[in-house]
């Protein structure tokens, strides 16, 4: 499978649904990995990183689950196409500014990823649809059990797994959600739980991680810990955290729907008409409006279930892709213009939300079963 085949296809996350997906967007789990004997990728000069990669891509490519997909030297691919790969949150943005020595492999759903000689030199990556924190968990540790059998990792027995960075010592294990809230952003209550998952060892980060925004009211929630704690237990306690911000969501919806309701409305009926009849948009704009639009559906404002819809929208709108789709750099104007005739088209058929159609009961009930007693 070759690049333009891979990226002509929806990753699984973007089209399927998962276990709370009106708020989690995603489950994923990473594991950091590094050759014993073999110097960190960042440390080493370009000779030893070349050495390292005819080591590791073999194997890698030999792993279950990864064929049929791509595999392919960072050196093969041209800045926009390494760009695309960041924003479907297939490789880093560190790793996406390297060339020679490095790689990455990933499967037909874009499910499982490996990163080869970015940060460390394998960084394992499942990622699912909704919170599936465990099931990612299980397809990683699956992948790294393999590899296990063919390469020797660096590994102390008082430390854990060796790493570049001192904060994945350990099990070398991070795990993230991707979280839409925009019940907190619009409440302005976000700080407040921000600040409090600081307090409980959770990060909470923009669209693409460290030092980024939280465009389109996204967030990634992601443990800070990972020396003398099992990567189960921090699944397990990732999971309830997110459980809890799911309940601080809805009823934050709720307050909205309640108290705030004509605003909330008048919000999204201000998106649908932009994002339907604009001929120039830019990606913040968008992702703005589209955030108001899987709300919507989330409260039933729709007939049918559209967060399908919205949620590949995000992804195609994105810089890249917009220049990937029309085959070519574009300078920001044009590209602002392309958005707009993407979104004209793939909304055409998206009827006007019915702001009445909302059951205020079924929400009452989601929140109850995500709140702490």
């Amino acid at each position: 499978m070759d690049f333009a085949e891979l990226m002509g296809r929806h990753a699984e996350w973007m089209v399927a649904k998962g276990p709370s997906s009106d708020i989690v967007v995603t489950s994923r789990v990473r594991l950091a990995r590094n050759l014993t004997g073999h110097p960190f990728p960042g440390w080493a000069a370009r000779s030893a990183n070349a050495e390292s990669l005819e080591k590791l891509l073999p194997a890698v490519e030999a792993l279950p689950g990864l064929s049929p997909g791509l595999s392919c030297e960072l050196a093969g691919l041209g800045r926009l196409e390494k760009r695309v790969l960041v924003e479907r949150h297939l490789i880093s943005r560190e790793h996406a500014s390297r060339s020679v020595g490095s790689a990455v492999v990933i499967n037909a759903s874009q499910s499982l990823s490996v990163m080869v000689n970015e940060e460390d030199h394998l960084r394992l990556q499942a990622m699912l649809p909704g919170l599936d924190l465990e099931g990612a968990l299980q397809r990683v540790l699956h992948l790294d059990e393999a590899l296990e059998r063919t390469l020797q990792f660096a590994y102390d027995p008082e430390l854990g797994y060796l790493t570049a960075c001192p904060s994945n010592l350990g099990t070398g294990l991070r795990a993230s959600a991707m979280l839409h809230l925009p019940g907190l952003m619009l409440t302005e209550d976000m700080e407040k739980v921000v600040q409090a998952m600081n307090q409980l060892g959770v990060a909470v980060r923009g669209l693409y991680g460290e030092g980024s925004d939280a465009l389109g009211n996204l967030f990634q929630v992601s443990n800070q810990r990972t020396l003398g704690k099992a990567e189960k237990d921090t699944v397990q306690t990732l999971d309830r955290l997110v459980r809890e911000i799911i309940g601080l969501e809805l009823l934050a919806r709720l307050r909205l729907l309640e108290e705030k309701r004509a605003g909330l409305c008048n919000q999204i009926g201000r998106a649908y008409g932009i994002l339907r009849f604009a001929h120039r948009i830019s990606s913040t704009e968008t992702l703005g409006g589209l955030s108001h639009l899987r709300l919507a559906s989330d409260l039933g404002f729709f007939g049918l279930d559209e967060s399908a819809l919205v949620d590949a929208l995000m992804m195609e709108i994105q810089p890249a892709h917009v220049q990937w789709t029309l085959g070519e750099k574009l300078p920001e104007e044009r590209r602002d213009e392309a958005r707009a005739e993407i979104l004209r088209g793939r909304l055409k058929s998206l009827p006007a939300p019915d702001m009445g159609k909302v059951e205020l009961q079924k929400i009452h009930s989601a929140v109850s079963q995500h709140l702490p007693e």
